[in-house]
């Protein structure tokens, strides 16, 4: 079976494994304050053009969402989440458990729109009950979306404005981010997310790592505190020197975002085969997920080679699936679908 369902069905970068293992025997510091998560911030700080931004290491997505949210919000306040984000729809009420609602927002392609913004936080403060109301309190956007989707500079210039006009910390998941920021259509860069966000994150564990995830926190109203938040959330790995080992190999020459390279180009030329076919896709994306409706007797026929993801039904005989890639998807793999999309 050849799996394209996710971009996690791999261990780690060679790189990474090597250094793992090169420094295995080394005795460091605990909790992150060693001095391989030192260099890792510094080079962090240095892509992101970001000279007194936070870094912090936590080891999963859901772990980091829950961490930063709850970190930001006072009891009574909520997160403002597109319908289709990850926080509302795929972290088994996380969010939720930790005391605060995600406020969804309507959205077609996984994007929310600065307007969308300010409608929800003007409808709140200009009903006369709003104090019976969860309060909006911070806004979550991911880049790419759950969709593949990505924000261009522009919309997130004009998020991140609305945001700072009314009080609302920007806060922005980059499960995907180094996907997101090499797609063609993208003219958004690192350094221009650290501007323009309040916090955001580097996803690792879908981009190279075994696991990790790096807290970038630009407003310095939210860096006080942050690791008391991470150690009561059960997030402060005791070794944390395997995080920062991870991302020092990530960020010291590039490695980052030359295997998100490599995982686009190939998604793309899944895309195209598709296409050439004739299918549509649910989502116009470029980045590493493609989101094809097919009819349900290809689907049941290409999954007896491969491994994809049912995403949801079109109509009473198609469907929209995921095919996904990862910085470890085999050339060969992808030329072996293409050529069985050809013969369809």
């Amino acid at each position: 079976m050849i799996r394209f369902e996710n971009d996690y069905t791999e261990g780690a970068h060679k790189r990474i494994l090597e250094q793992l293992w090169e420094t295995n025997e080394e005795q460091t510091s605990g909790y992150g304050t060693d001095e391989h998560c030192e260099k890792a911030r510094a080079y962090i700080r240095t892509a992101c053009d970001a000279p007194n931004a936070d870094v912090h290491f936590l080891v999963g997505g859901t772990q980091t969402n829950t961490t930063v949210i709850a970190s930001i919000l006072r009891p009574h306040q909520g997160v403002v989440s597109a319908a289709t984000g990850h926080i509302a729809v795929h972290e088994t009420g996380a969010i939720e458990a930790t005391g605060h609602k995600v406020l969804t927002v309507p959205s077609e392609d996984g994007k929310i729109q600065a307007h969308q913004v300010k409608e929800i936080y003007d409808a709140h403060w200009n009903d006369v009950t709003h104090e019976h109301m969860v309060q909006p309190g911070m806004v979550y956007i991911s880049h790419p979306t759950e969709n593949g989707t990505t924000y261009t500079k522009a919309e997130l210039e004009a998020i991140s404005k609305v945001c700072r006009e009314n009080g609302l910390p920007l806060f922005l998941d980059g499960a995907r981010l180094g996907y997101g920021l090499v797609s063609e259509e993208c003219d958004l860069t690192l350094a221009d997310v650290a501007r323009l966000c309040d916090v955001f994150y580097i996803g690792g564990t879908k981009v190279g790592a075994l696991f990790g995830e790096a807290v970038v926190i630009m407003n310095d109203a939210l860096k006080k505190d942050f690791r008391y938040m991470i150690k009561q959330r059960g997030g402060m790995l005791a070794k944390g020197r395997l995080l920062g080992i991870q991302f020092e190999t990530l960020f010291e020459d590039g490695l980052y975002f030359d295997i998100s390279r490599h995982a686009v180009q190939l998604a793309m030329m899944i895309r195209a085969a598709f296409s050439e076919k004739g299918f549509s896709f649910r989502y116009d994306s470029t980045t590493n997920q493609q989101f094809p409706i097919l009819p349900d007797e290809i689907c049941k026929e290409l999954g007896k080679k491969y491994s994809f993801s049912h995403w949801e039904k079109a109509d009473e005989t198609h469907s929209v699936v995921r095919f996904c890639t990862s910085w470890a998807t085999k050339r060969e793999n992808v030329e072996t679908l293409i050529e069985d999309i050809r013969a369809l």
